[in-house]
């Protein structure tokens, strides 16, 4: 049986990777990191998910918490490197 960490591993993500769209969607990591192994394999759903990481970027800049902000601005630029969209 493949553990979270094999899944994360295979797919090239970070436990911050996923622990921010766990909290976007409101699930457990191990329902994202599940649901971001899938997703990351087209262009599109990298598209989605680093719409998801801005959106969070955005919600912890409205009510302030800069700390937060900045965190997930430097998990979502690695993805974006990491996971770079064709132009």
């Amino acid at each position: 049986m493949l553990s979270i960490r094999d899944c994360l591993d295979y797919c090239d993500l970070t436990d911050d990777e996923v622990a921010l769209i766990a909290e976007h969607e409101g699930i457990p990591d191990v329902a994202a990191a599940q649901i971001v192994c899938g997703m990351v394999q087209t262009p599109e759903g990298v598209l989605v998910l680093t719409g998801y990481m801005q959106d969070l970027i955005e919600r912890a800049t409205q009510r302030g918490d800069f700390d937060r902000a900045e965190r997930a601005k430097n998990v979502c630029a690695r993805f974006m490197a990491d996971h770079p969209l064709p132009h």
